[in-house]
């Protein structure tokens, strides 16, 4: 397998990475959510700016690629009129905050991501590792946790408001007023013990907890799946990406709110089903398959990915699941998945229940030939 850079850092508006098709530049919504102005003028920011589409990342960030060095600066200045950027880099590369989608306004998500967002803007925030993160998962029931995150906020199943450490099966109890303290406090007892380590559940493995994590979590399998609920309609859209065609229709439906799992959910939306470049069918195979940019729009990635995801989505069962990475990095899906196909020069290698970075079963597979294998 061909070698590959590891940046070792997320992109984000102050500190965009060059790709192949242009400066990737992140836009971080505050909360979580956008409302429709904001949506709509990102929309058309990335039509004036950049090639006209947008990522969303698993980490509930929205991307707007193929911009320019020259265009650059006008972005920016777009997106800080829509209060849409942060003061500092450094700040924005601490504020990486997972916002459980369903949250009510009745219900303490809002006031808890504000009072985060605060806290991580403060001078005497801790500078941490470029991928570490929270998640404030405070809904009815836990969503979050196979997303990434480090520090997370959820309920127990007796109600009780807690600090998790990830890697942990217990948390911290706190209150709504002192949540985000704690959370900063915890976020610096990882720096002091970090030794190396640049995640949370590294650490915790490691044999170190930290004290007063006496509550036990609930335990939660979510599935996302499109569909449409009393907060709005999820909605899918295929390797993640959309057009600003897409994002700008949406807007006109509602606010919208990001999810980890390269979903959007439409605020008061009932119904979706016209909308070109989103899936609204939960059985859309399309769904079940990661991909990253691939080659041309990333220098690292050794052959397309999409076109062929697209190609060998009517051929994976019904509850088959698919990674299809540029390189052995696997950025769309670092984890293990059942089949994961990793581009070579001139073909695929396949790889089972592994990642991107595993030992090929197979090497020098056509598309025709993946066909045969998935």
């Amino acid at each position: 397998m061909t070698g590959h850079e590891v940046k070792g850092w997320c992109p984000g508006a102050l500190r965009p990475m060059m790709s192949g098709d242009g400066l990737v530049v992140r836009v971080r919504p505050f909360g979580g959510r956008l409302r429709r102005a904001q949506a709509d003028g990102i929309a058309s920011l990335a039509a004036a700016h950049g090639n006209g589409f947008l990522d969303v990342s698993s980490r509930g960030n929205i991307q707007i690629r193929g911009v320019s060095e020259a265009r650059y600066s006008a972005l920016i200045e777009g997106l800080s009129a829509m209060g849409l950027i942060d003061p500092t880099p450094e700040v924005e590369t601490r504020r990486n905050i997972l916002v459980c989608p369903f949250w009510k306004p009745e219900d303490e998500t809002e006031v808890l991501a504000a009072m985060l967002t605060d806290a991580l803007a403060a001078d005497d925030a801790p500078d941490l590792p470029s991928k570490f993160g929270f998640a404030i998962d405070t809904c009815d029931a836990p969503v979050l946790q196979d997303a990434s995150a480090d520090i997370r906020l959820e309920y127990s199943a007796t109600g009780d408001l807690i600090l998790v450490a990830d890697g942990m099966k217990t948390g911290r109890p706190v209150s709504t007023k002192t949540a985000a303290t704690a959370a900063i406090e915890l976020a610096k007892w990882f720096m002091a013990k970090a030794n190396g380590h640049s995640r949370m559940k590294h650490l915790i493995a490691s044999g170190l907890e930290p004290a007063g994590a006496s509550i036990p979590r609930q335990s939660e399998i979510f599935t996302p799946k499109p569909g449409y609920s009393e907060t709005g309609a999820l909605v899918g859209m295929a390797f993640g990406q959309i057009r600003v065609e897409t994002l700008s229709t949406l807007a006109k439906h509602g606010a919208i709110r990001l999810t980890p799992w390269r979903m959007f959910l439409i605020e008061g939306a009932t119904d979706l089903s016209d909308v070109d470049g989103v899936i609204t069918d939960p059985s859309d195979p399309l769904l079940r398959i990661s991909a990253c940019t691939g080659s041309p729009a990333c220098p690292q990635a050794l052959n397309e990915t999409r076109s062929t995801g697209r190609t060998l989505a009517k051929h994976i069962g019904a509850q088959q699941s698919l990674h299809i990475s540029g390189c052995t990095k696997g950025c769309a899906h670092p984890a293990d998945a059942p089949i994961t196909i990793v581009a070579e020069s001139g073909g695929y290698a396949l790889i089972r229940d592994g990642n991107a970075g595993d030992v090929p079963d197979y090497s020098g597979l056509s598309t025709a030939d993946l066909k045969d294998h998935v």
